[in-house]
């Protein structure tokens, strides 16, 4: 069973920056892809952004040129460097690993951006 951990989730101001973290179980690079996704209280969860093995990106268009998503396989972590924050990026934030046909899920980290 893999396991998916986030951490960095919190309170900030309009403009600020935080950083998400996902410690994952088992090797990164296993993965096919890995991402964040978002979801807002009312609102489906979306995705915001992912990384495949070989290292390309795609991005929601809401958070292209403020969100950056990496990873470091000898760590095994994933990373999504949120800058520029917005009130509407308040939601939950949750790490997904996706091999083959299985998708697997972390428990989410609260990201609240407020004044």
């Amino acid at each position: 069973q893999v396991q998916l951990l986030e951490s960095g989730g919190g309170l900030v101001q309009p403009g600020g920056s935080l950083r998400l973290s996902c410690a994952a179980s088992r090797p990164i690079f296993s993965f096919n892809r890995s991402g964040w996704y978002r979801q807002a209280p009312g609102n489906e969860r979306e995705l915001v952004a992912l990384i495949t093995s070989r290292y390309v990106t795609d991005y929601a268009d809401s958070v292209k040129g403020r969100f950056t998503i990496s990873r470091d396989n000898a760590e095994d972590m994933v990373y999504l460097q949120m800058n520029s924050l917005k009130p509407e990026d308040t939601a939950v934030y949750y790490c997904n690993a996706r091999t083959g046909d299985m998708d697997y899920w972390g428990k989410g980290t609260l990201v609240t951006v407020s004044p």
